[in-house]
């Protein structure tokens, strides 16, 4: 079978490799596409060597259909349209003894702790299977792993239908984020310097702004009445937003860490302690995220057309990661050649 290998130094090739069958209580998923993310990204610039095993085949926003069940699973057949939630925990560490298994202390995250998705055939713990309904295409399932990542940082941020929420970012994951809270009844703006993002936006029928040319904080306040946003969430990454992000927040409004950064960021926290605000981190999901994200995909109300920039073959794997770094491209997907 074909693999894409991930062997540092901003290196990534595709070779043939071995099928192993799946081992007791896993099921072999063939697999129709993989999306390409920022943490993909992350890899491939090696900033994750220290976590990644070289040669690493990297993934995990992804859809197939199984191929074949190990020994003790059942509920599953030959032929069924999945996609994966990529969490393996360990469910004896402090914080899956508190309910929270999706942020186990020693979390698993497949396709980068372990091998991923872009390879034909792959092996997963059954339990990680999510059923797709039918009559969605794998194409557009390939989102339903960033969807699930969007539907869960809303629910986290408690946000309720009429709230008003800006957006701080317009990569795939604060596009989504804007589509899953405006779906859910609230009013959305979207903050981007990028006139060709800010354009794809618009196009979804969202309210943009462009930081670097309005005085965000007074738009903010002309746009809620002087009150400030309800929710603000954070997912461009940028130490600027960050540092700004608190003055858009109301008293007692919510501000919501997506983005990851690696460095430690500098925080208004007089503004934190003067209105009260509440900040939450949000990482990965849980599982009625996953199930929720399906239908939404499912239901048409993710604009996955518009959301898919390209669709490469996988011996053109290592093109979609050029492609991404230079900008421009919303989401990429490798066709790793089993769409059935």
């Amino acid at each position: 079978m074909r693999v894409a290998s991930y062997l540092g130094n901003r290196r990534v090739v595709v070779d043939e490799g071995p099928r192993v069958p799946p081992g007791p209580r896993e099921v072999t998923v063939a697999v129709a596409y993989v999306g390409i993310c920022g943490t993909d990204l992350h890899v491939f610039h090696g900033d994750m060597d220290a976590r990644v095993s070289v040669p690493a085949t990297i993934g995990h926003e992804m859809s197939g259909t199984i191929a074949e069940v190990g020994e003790g699973v059942a509920g599953w057949l030959v032929g069924t349209p999945v996609t994966v939630m990529p969490l393996h925990w360990d469910g004896t560490c402090p914080a899956c003894l508190a309910g929270n298994q999706h942020i186990c202390q020693n979390l698993d995250f497949i396709g980068v702790d372990t091998p991923g998705a872009l390879q034909q055939y792959w092996n997963v713990p059954a339990d990680t299977l999510v059923r797709l309904p039918e009559g969605v295409s794998l194409r557009d399932a390939a989102l339903v792993e960033p969807t699930a990542v969007a539907v869960h940082d809303v629910r986290r941020s408690g946000l309720v239908p009429g709230d008003k929420a800006v957006v701080i970012g317009a990569g795939p994951i604060g596009v989504l984020i804007a589509t899953v809270a405006a779906e859910a009844g609230a009013e959305v703006v979207v903050a981007e310097i990028d006139p060709g993002r800010r354009a794809s936006v618009e196009a979804l029928g969202l309210r943009t702004l462009d930081p670097s040319t309005v005085d965000q904080v007074t738009w903010v306040e002309s746009w809620t009445g002087g009150a400030g946003a309800d929710v603000v969430f954070e997912v461009s990454g940028a130490a600027a937003a960050v540092l700004g992000a608190t003055s858009l927040v109301k008293v007692r409004g919510t501000l919501v860490v997506v983005a990851i950064h690696p460095q430690p960021r500098p925080l208004d926290l007089h503004r934190v302690f003067w209105r009260e605000l509440t900040i939450l981190g949000a990482r990965v999901y849980e599982r009625r995220d996953f199930e929720r994200a399906v239908e939404l995909v499912a239901s048409g109300a993710i604009p996955t057309s518009e959301l898919i920039s390209a669709v490469v073959p996988l011996d053109d794997v290592a093109t979609a990661f050029e492609s991404l770094e230079a900008g421009g491209a919303m989401k990429i997907l490798v066709d790793v050649g089993l769409d059935v």
